[in-house]
């Protein structure tokens, strides 16, 4: 029997899921979990490196206790994040995408690239914490004066594995300096910034096999594998996920939703510009597709209000409290309290209490859904049937049942390891 391993992190929690083949399907066993979360420090929201990464070797040696011929592992993570490395040395703080730091930097690289300029290039919706947007602010501040590499999240916790440097294609493409046309650094951008060339090294594809464990790691884990890109940004290897029709829509539903297609080609024109949607790099094709806040919201309320997710399966469906507030507004990206900061939204209509609090912020999720699917049917002049839902948010019946309402489309939910499950699968090819 091979087995698998799939180290999955999100920007809440981390996850180390084995898989195998069994009578021709796919098995998926959690072996480790752990918290992965932003702190707040005198530099503002940081990530805890390496507490991160001792919880990554802590779940390869739980793997390696459980299974005994894992032939390989591969990591995937959120995207934009990295970190600035001088040689094989960190540069710190650890910048978390939230990190108030970004609120300027995206305004001081219009005033030499519009983002138009940058969309028609890169294809990538304009976010403030894009990744051009925070190596600019490293610029500025000198950060990158004794920087000789940047690392993309799962580059850099596979870099610690192995000792081999490598800047992954899928990942990459959230960082708004790959043209999307030629699958290459946007130069022309990156030196009228003037980001050092010298930073930005060869991408590597989906199913390159990195090497094995280090020495160290192995001695460590008590085990040893290769070690192989996934689609490291955790929305490509959800997309690997699931096979679907073509008038089928897909929406992963995480700390994020994000709801797109499969796009053989990417399509880059004002409609797109203006509807802010972004043409991510997949395996063989383009990800195209809307970031839209999705379970953050609910879970950072939840650690105000704990309210258990069983009580609100059944008290929800009795609230006739329906108020839509917008779920994308700037209040809510890093707020230091999430329910005052919905209930501002809410305030000409406010909730009475905590159950049509969350009823509200599903109604609004499923509202700005049906508001993507039309700009995704309008821009591609095409119709989609259904929409598959994959991740954490396909076990939530209460929101699956307010899409259908509000869309008017079939939903199919898969409440699966979705970025596990497209992690191994690639794993799984490589290995054939």
């Amino acid at each position: 029997m091979k087995y698998f391993l799939a180290i999955d992190l999100g920007a809440s929690s981390g996850r180390h899921v084995v898989g195998y083949l069994k009578d021709e399907q796919i098995v998926l066993n959690e072996v480790h979990r752990f918290i992965t979360g932003m702190d707040d420090t005198k530099d503002g929201k940081t990530w805890n490196i390496p507490r991160i990464f001792n919880e990554i070797k802590l779940g390869i040696k739980k793997a390696f206790e459980q299974y005994n011929n894992i032939v390989s592992l591969s990591i995937d993570t959120w995207g934009v994040d990295y970190v600035l490395m001088n040689e094989d040395k960190e540069i710190e703080p650890y910048y978390a995408y939230r990190n108030e730091r970004n609120n300027n930097a995206y305004k001081e690289v219009e005033k030499i690239i519009s983002f138009e300029e940058l969309y028609k290039t890169t294809g990538i919706q304009f976010a403030p914490f894009n990744t051009i947007y925070q190596l600019y602010d490293d610029l500025l501040k000198g950060r990158l004066d004794n920087a000789t590499d940047y690392l993309m999240l799962p580059s850099y916790f596979t870099y610690k594995l192995t000792g081999i440097k490598t800047h992954e294609y899928t990942e990459e493409t959230t960082g708004a300096f790959i043209d999307v046309l030629k699958g290459d650094y946007a130069y022309d951008i990156l030196d009228k910034l003037g980001l050092p060339r010298k930073l930005f090294k060869q991408i590597s594809k989906p199913g390159t096999v990195v090497g094995e464990l280090s020495q160290e790691i192995q001695e460590e884990v008590k085990g040893n594998c290769k070690v192989i890109l996934c689609a490291s940004h955790d929305t490509g290897s959800a997309f690997e996920s699931v096979d679907v029709e073509d008038d089928s829509i897909i929406l992963s539903s995480g700390t994020w939703s994000l709801l797109g297609i499969k796009n053989k080609v990417a399509t880059v024109n004002e409609a797109s510009l203006k509807a802010n949607y972004t043409n991510e790099g997949g395996v063989g094709y383009f990800r195209f597709l809307k970031n839209i806040m999705g379970m953050w919201i609910v879970n950072q309320i939840l650690l105000i209000e704990p309210i258990s997710f069983d009580e609100l399966a059944n008290k929800l469906p009795h609230s006739n409290y329906k108020e839509i507030f917008d779920v994308n507004d700037e209040s809510l990206v890093a707020p230091t309290n999430m329910k005052e900061a919905v209930l501002k939204l809410l305030r000409h209509n406010p909730p009475k209490d905590n159950i049509d609090l969350f009823a509200s912020i599903y109604h609004s999720l499923a509202a700005c859904y049906k508001e993507a699917i039309i700009e995704l049917e309008t821009i591609l002049n095409r119709t989609f049937s259904s929409i598959y839902v994959v991740g954490g948010g396909a076990k939530n019946k209460y929101l699956n049942n307010l899409i259908e309402q509000y869309t008017s489309k079939k939903v199919v939910a898969l409440p699966i390891e979705a970025t596990s499950l497209g992690n191994i699968k690639i794993q799984m090819k490589v290995s054939e």
